[in-house]
C-alpha cells in the first residue's frame, strides 16, 4: 500500500491487486476492499492488474471514497456465475458512497434462464467511467442514489438497466441481446414525489433482433434519451406498457433529437412523449443529480 500526497489530496492511499501476486499487495479485489478501514474518509486507489478475477465483490456502506480501477475494461475482467435473485446475484454489489469504477469488464455469465445482475449499485453517489456490464436478463441493477455512467458499454436482453435511482447516463453504448422485444429499461419510480429517473444523453443503441426503450417497474416511471443513435433494432411502437394501460397517464417515457432508423416516431405509442428544448433541459445535464458538487474530474 502506497500512500501519495499532492495539493489536492487527490489520492490519500494506492492499493495494487495482481492475480498473479507479482505485482501488487493482493490477489483477490475483495481482499483489497476488505483492507479499507470502516468508517473511512480517504481517497483510496485500488489499482487492479489486468487479469481474469472470478470473484463475488461488496463494497460495504461504511468503505466510501473508494475508486476500483482496471488499466482496461477489455483485460481486466470480474466475473461471476449466479441466478435467480436480482439482490444476492450481482457479481459486484456497490453499498458505499462516493465510490468510483474505471476501465472494468463486470459480468455475469449464468446466461438466459433466470435473472443474473452483473452490477447492483445501492450507493449514495456513484460514478462509472469506461466499464463493460453484462449479462441476460436484469444485467444493472441502479437501486438507488445518484450515479453517473460515462463511455460505459451495457449488454442484456431484458429490464437490463433496472431499479429507481436518479442517473445519468452519457455517451453509453447500449447493446441488446434479447431475441424478441425485449425492453432495455425497467425504471421503478413509484410517486410523483420523487426525484428518480433513467437519463440518456449522446448514447447509442444497437441490438441482435428487436428491442423497445423501456417498460415501467414502477407506475411513475420516468426515462428519456437524448440526441441518442437508435438501430433499426428499437422497435416502432418505442415502449411497452408491461401490460399496465393506467401508466398511460402517469409515466414520463421522453425522446429528443434522437436519430438513426429506430428514432422515427411515426409510430410510437402516443403515451410517450417528443420533447421540446425547454422540456428536454433538465435532463441534458449533471445538474438532476447535482452531479457538479460531488462527481470528480
Amino acid at each position: 500500500m502506497a500512500i501519495t500526497c499532492n495539493a489536492q489530496g487527490k489520492w490519500s492511499k494506492i492499493i495494487t491487486v495482481d492475480q498473479s501476486g507479482k505485482k501488487g499487495s493482493y490477489v483477490k479485489i475483495q481482499d483489497a476492499i476488505d483492507a479499507v478501514p470502516s468508517n473511512n474518509v480517504q481517497h483510496i486507489f485500488i489499482r487492479v492488474e489486468p487479469g481474469i478475477y472470478k470473484e463475488k465483490i461488496v463494497v460495504p456502506e461504511d468503505k466510501p471514497f473508494i475508486t476500483l480501477s482496471g488499466r482496461n475494461a477489455n483485460t481486466t475482467v470480474i466475473t461471476w456465475n449466479d441466478g435467480g435473485d436480482i439482490f444476492k446475484s450481482p457479481t459486484v454489489s456497490v453499498f458505499a458512497s462516493d465510490f468510483t469504477g474505471r476501465y472494468l469488464t463486470i459480468q455475469n455469465t449464468y446466461g438466459m434462464t433466470k435473472k443474473a445482475v452483473a452490477l447492483r449499485v445501492t450507493s449514495e453517489k456513484a460514478v462509472f467511467f469506461a466499464c463493460k456490464i453484462t449479462s441476460y436478463q436484469d444485467t444493472l441493477l441502479d437501486e438507488s442514489g445518484r450515479h453517473f455512467y460515462y463511455n460505459c458499454f451495457i449488454e442484456g436482453g431484458t429490464d437490463f438497466i433496472f431499479g429507481n435511482a436518479a442517473s445519468l447516463f452519457k455517451q453509453c453504448h447500449l447493446h441488446s441481446i434479447s431475441q424478441e422485444n425485449g425492453a432495455i429499461t425497467a425504471q421503478r419510480r413509484s410517486s410523483e414525489e420523487e426525484k428518480t429517473g433513467f437519463y440518456f444523453v449522446g448514447c447509442k443503441i444497437t441490438g441482435v433482433k428487436s428491442c423497445t426503450l423501456g417498460r415501467p417497474w414502477g407506475p411513475y416511471a420516468r426515462v428519456v434519451f437524448s440526441q441518442t443513435y437508435m438501430s433499426s433494432a428499437v422497435l416502432p411502437q418505442g415502449w411497452d406498457d408491461w401490460g399496465k394501460p393506467s401508466i398511460h397517464r402517469t409515466a414520463f417515457y421522453g425522446e429528443y433529437k434522437c436519430y438513426g432508423p429506430g428514432a422515427r416516431r411515426t409510430r410510437r405509442v402516443e403515451w410517450s412523449l417528443s420533447l421540446s428544448n425547454h422540456q428536454a433541459s433538465p435532463y441534458l445535464t449533471m445538474s438532476l443529480m447535482d452531479g457538479k458538487t460531488w462527481v470528480r474530474a
